[in-house]
């Protein structure tokens, strides 16, 4: 197998796969509370110090060809930087300034029902009173998020023909009484978390909520975080580097071509 072939084809892939990832950003560029996804790679110096110092190997015979020379596609990552505020003026959209996320009771299509977090504040509020998501799931309560409990007592009520203030601790009231506290929290690891959709995140096996020392800010909603100038620019050089190594292909293809047919007749 030719190596500089194989190794053109590895650039070939990991540049889709960033495309991939660029586009999912550019697409969820105007989603509130997104945030963007990145890419990371490993090159063959960075493989090859691994098998250098893998000690489990010691007594292993493994030839050298085993060891791709090209770039092998790492893992993605998530950037959760603070996103740009708007303000709507609407009493049911509240954003966080700060680390932390809104706790929503998600139900699947199966009827099974879990915790899950986004820092999408766009709520409203149902026919029962009860303040609902977009998609009409329900906004937690933050004994029910601390407690990562996503039953009925965890829902926040209120009173649709009645003001709606909320503080920057997530307390609502109405009439000047208190009637519940939004349910935001943080995560102890970002390590622990992992994306549900498009706007939404779940813990991973061993993660931890915490409390979040996050702000609530009424009449407004976190916009994502992507930047789109500089998603356009890195995707001119994602492009640039799939035509080389688009022109690599072909030139090897050419030399071979080259090799079988004329210098095979000799």
């Amino acid at each position: 197998m030719v190596k500089g072939l194989y190794t053109a084809y590895t650039g070939l892939v990991n540049q889709q796969h960033r495309l991939d990832v660029l586009t999912n950003n550019l697409a969820n560029s105007a989603t509130n509370g997104f945030k963007k996804e990145g890419t990371t790679t490993t090159t063959f110096g960075d493989t090859l110090a691994l098998k250098i110092k893998d000690t489990s190997e010691y007594f292993g015979v493994k030839r050298l060809g085993e060891i791709t020379p090209g770039v092998e596609i790492g893992e993605n990552y998530t950037d959760f930087g603070q996103g740009p505020f708007r303000v709507t003026d609407n009493v049911y959209d509240v954003a966080l300034d700060g680390d932390g996320f809104f706790a929503i009771s998600f139900t699947n299509k199966a009827g099974e029902t879990s915790v899950k977090y986004t820092r999408d504040g766009a709520f409203t509020v149902n026919t029962n009173g009860y303040l609902v998501t977009k998609d009409g799931d329900y906004v937690m309560n933050q004994n029910g998020a601390m407690n990562s409990d996503p039953g009925q007592g965890s829902y926040i009520q209120v009173n649709p023909n009645l003001e709606l203030q909320i503080d920057e601790q997530g307390n609502l009231y109405q009439a000047n009484q208190l009637i519940g506290q939004l349910g935001i929290v943080d995560i102890a690891d970002y390590n622990y978390i992992e994306k549900y959709g498009e706007n939404l995140y779940q813990l991973a096996e061993g993660g931890q909520v915490q409390a979040s020392g996050a702000r609530a800010v009424q009449r407004t909603l976190e916009m994502s975080n992507v930047n789109v100038v500089s998603e356009m620019v890195e995707m001119i050089t994602i492009s640039r580097a799939f035509e080389s190594n688009q022109k690599i292909v072909q030139t090897i293809d050419e030399t071979l071509e080259k090799a079988v047919n004329n210098l095979g007749r000799i």
